[in-house]
């Protein structure tokens, strides 16, 4: 497991129709504040300020297809034009198990990445493909 430090940032956020809405720097959008996407804008500001990821490089909730079915990964971190880390967040109190890591594992079908990344905000996991398995690491790759 790593721990995070998520850094301060000053959230825009605001209410509208009984709803909080927060604003996403990266899809420069107001999206609906839950606790999952408390989570992802978390992570997000950990991507950009911490690991200093060009937010040109991020992708939030691309969808993709897993057979017949459509999915949204949370974050997809990209090297240049390629698909680099799948990042899954869900809210704080679901707890990151093995049906989490399954889900996140299906979507590495449908887009090969080295690095898949499960957090609930409390706990992040990294995992590594070496030798096509995945091997959990200590720390975000540079």
């Amino acid at each position: 497991m790593i721990k995070v430090n998520y850094p301060p940032f000053r959230y825009n956020i605001k209410g509208e129709e009984n709803k909080e809405l927060i604003f996403d720097e990266v899809r420069k959008r107001w999206v609906r504040l839950t606790p999952e996407e408390w989570v992802r804008q978390n992570m997000i500001q950990y991507l950009l300020q911490v690991l200093t990821y060009p937010a040109s490089l991020l992708s939030i909730e691309k969808e993709l297809k897993l057979g017949e079915l459509r999915k949204r990964c949370d974050v997809i971190v990209y090297k240049g034009v390629s698909p680099w880390m799948i990042i899954e967040c869900k809210e704080p109190n679901v707890p990151l198990s093995e049906k989490t890591l399954q889900q996140i594992l299906r979507y590495h079908l449908a887009i090969p990445v080295p690095y898949l990344c499960l957090t609930n905000g409390n706990n992040v996991y990294l995992f590594e493909k070496i030798n096509n398995n995945f091997k959990e690491i200590g720390e975000f790759p540079k």
